[in-house]
This record gives structure tokens, sequence and C-alpha cells, in this order.
């Protein structure tokens, strides 16, 4: 096998690489607990039916995207194509039809059949969270508001917010009517995609990327004028509430998102750094009833993509690399010992330690602890062994100490 290279649209993380999703991931942990919610893991595999019932069959992902299989039993399973239908059907088994309410954020692969691009791929991660079960506008704004502080924490700047409301169904007809009239005479001119779904979910249009639609969809009559009451109150709540908390954003009325389970706000999370696929995050309030439920489940969440995440933490020049704090190296036979001993007590002292057990020369090993950007290099060869000390170099100040062997991690835990 000469080829090494995984499967298209998959990659390798490497190990210098993980220091910026492990960053991501930390910060995720600490700002969604700040709002309460708390972690949840469901499985890679779902029934297909979760994803057919929960995402609606006319959309795109189910329709084209899903990587599914029958299993030895004959029975249908897919790789989960995003997170919300599975940890809804996960919450079935709480107390959330009794009124609960339930917040939890997940982390983790997807997979969708799409073509590969720049922060495209068909395995791709993504971090999310879901408010499941109460109805309020004050959520929205807290969830929208609860990303903006993420990527405050991440140090992602330069993004754009764009709202809308997909209404309730009941709200919507008027402007599906308003949509078949303006879309019916310019259909001829459509992809071919936008054909079928003017006649089975013309929604579904105003998400269309094909750039040969783009004309006709920038045109499309603003469907907000055409919500019900209730629907316009519920919207207009929820940008007042961004306007208090003095976040920024712009009302998109074009803005549909991708799945039919949406109702309500509907946003999504834009950034230059990403080229045409600009989007960073999306989400908004939806309704899904699970395959087996009496009633549906109605929440609010949202899901960014870890991969565009790092594209937009490196257009930054963000380097979040994981460098430890100590390389220890032998510079003769008799030190390897020594070194050892020393590794494992930084390690005991939750010290990150790089260790070399075979000898080398002065030059050599702190070129080495160069290379890892460690922060302390930690040598002994025979002179230093005679005294039974360590050579230790800040190799930032490039300032040089020795410590005597026994005392040497209490020196350098008095040095954080």
């Amino acid at each position: 096998m000469t080829n090494f290279a995984p499967p298209p649209g998959t990659s390798d993380i490497m190990p210098e690489e993980i220091g910026i999703w492990h960053f991501m991931e930390n910060a995720a942990h600490k700002v969604f607990r700040l709002y309460g919610y708390g972690e949840i893991r469901t499985p890679v595999l779902e029934f297909t039916e979760v994803f057919i019932h929960g995402l609606g069959s006319e959309t795109d992902v189910v329709r084209k995207e899903m990587y599914t299989l029958k299993d030895r039993g004959g029975r249908d399973l897919t790789l989960r194509p995003e997170g919300t239908a599975g940890i809804i059907r996960a919450l079935c088994a709480t107390d959330i039809f009794a009124g609960s309410d339930k917040k939890v954020y997940y982390m983790g692969p997807m997979f969708r059949g799409e073509r590969p691009a720049a922060g495209r791929k068909r395995q791709f991660h993504q971090i999310g969270v879901e408010n499941a079960g109460r109805i309020l506008p004050e959520f929205d704004a807290e969830c929208i508001f609860m990303f903006m502080h993420y990527l405050q924490e991440v140090g992602i700047e330069g993004h754009s917010l764009l709202m809308s409301t997909r209404a309730t169904p009941e709200d919507r007809k008027p402007a599906e009517k308003a949509l078949n009239e303006y879309f019916s005479s310019h259909i001829s001119e459509m992809c071919e995609d936008c054909k079928t779904r003017l006649e089975r979910n013309i929604w579904r249009i105003l998400d269309c990327k094909n750039p040969q639609c783009a004309p006709f969809i920038s045109e499309t009559p603003d469907m907000l004028g055409y919500f019900g009451d209730d629907s316009r109150r519920h919207f207009e709540k929820v940008c007042s509430l961004l306007d208090r908390m003095n976040v920024k954003y712009k009302v998109e009325p074009r803005l549909v998102r991708g799945l039919d389970y949406y109702v309500h706000t509907v946003f999504e999370v834009t950034h230059p750094g990403l080229g045409a696929q600009n989007a960073l995050a999306g989400g908004g309030r939806y309704r899904i009833r699970p395959s087996g439920a009496k009633k549906e489940v109605e929440g609010i969440g949202f899901a960014a993509g870890m991969e565009r995440l790092v594209m937009a933490l490196q257009n930054h020049g963000t380097h979040t690399q994981e460098a430890p704090f100590a390389y220890v190296a032998p510079l003769c036979a008799e030190a390897v010992l020594p070194c050892l001993e020393t590794a494992k007590g930084l390690r005991l002292a939750n010290l990150s330690t790089v260790a070399e057990y075979d000898p080398r020369s002065l030059k050599s090993a702190l070129r080495a602890a160069g290379r890892i950007s460690a922060k302390f290099a930690i040598v002994a060869g025979e002179n230093e062994l005679e005294k039974s000390s360590f050579l230790c170099k800040d190799m930032k100040s490039g300032t040089q100490k020795e410590f005597s062997m026994s005392e040497i991690v209490a020196q350098l835990i008095s040095q954080i």
C-alpha cells in the first residue's frame, strides 16, 4: 500500500494540530456550563427513521446526503448527519413530556455525502447545544447570545449574525402562496432541483446554492410581511432582547436554513475568512416529533462546524498547539535513570513532560526542546551527576540554573 491518505472527504487530525481542537472544546465546556447546560453523548449510529421523522423526508440531507446501511438484523441504520434529531430521541426517554426543560450540549463527528470543499467534509465535527421543552423568545435570545459569548471566548472576531423567522406552519400559508406565484414565473430558468422543490417543498428553493438560481432568489418577496401576528411578535421580541444585550445582527428575510423542523427564529453566523462557504454556525427554534412519540418536542439550538472554527481561528493567526512544560534528556548513559525518575515526578505533579532516554549532546537536547516549544529543558551529564543536580534552562529567557535532583520538581513547581 503506497497511498496513506484517508478516504475522500475525511482527514486525520495529527498531534501538532489537536491543540486548537482541544482549545475550542474546552471553551465550549466552560461557556455552555455557565448557562446551565450539561454535556450529552449520543451514538454515531441511529435508526434511519430518527432522521426521516426528525429532519423531514424532503430535505436534501435525507434525500441525498445520508450514509445509510443495514445491520446484520436487517435494520436500517444511518451515520448521524446532524445532532438535533438523535438528541431529541434521547431526551424523549426523560421527563421532557411532563413539562421539564432540558439544556444540553454536544460535540463530535457527523457524516454527510457532500462534495468535499474547504471547510466542508464528508466526516465533519460539530459543537452544538439544544434547549428543549419550553417555548419562550427569551430562550431564543439567550441561545444566540451564548454563541456570541463562545466566539468571544475563543477569540473569533469579524463575524456577522443573520436573523430571520420561519414563523409557524399555520402562519406560512400566505407566504407559500406568494412564493409559488413568484417562482412559477421563473422556474423554467432555474436548476432541476428547484423545479422539484417547487412542487414538493417550495421553501427549499430559498436555500439553493446553485449560482443559476441566485438571481431569482435574491429578488424573492419579503416573507416577513406575510406571516401572522403571533409569529411576527415572537421574532420582534427576540430581536428586541438581542438589542437589549447589545448583540449586532442583520435581518435577512430569505434565510430559511436547510432543515424542515425549524419554526420561528432561525439564524446563521458567517465569517469572511471561510471563503464562498462562509457559514460558521447556524440554528434556530424547531419542532420535532420523534418516531413513536405522542407529541412534538420544541426547542432552540445551534451547531458550529469545528473545521470552520479552526479556519476562522487560523485566519486570525491564532495558534494553540499544546506545548509541554518540560523536556528532560540525559547527556550520558548514567543519567538515564535520574531523568526517568524526574520525568515521573513532574508528571505526577501534573506538569506535562517529554522525556528522552537515549543520551545525546547538550546542543541536540536544547534543539529538541525548542522544536516542541517546551518551557524548560532539563538535562544531566557527567558534571551534573557528580553534583547530583540537573541543569535547567528557561527556553524563553535563555537563563540557566542548577537544581538538585531531589528538589527539582518542587523548584519547577515554584516557577509556575
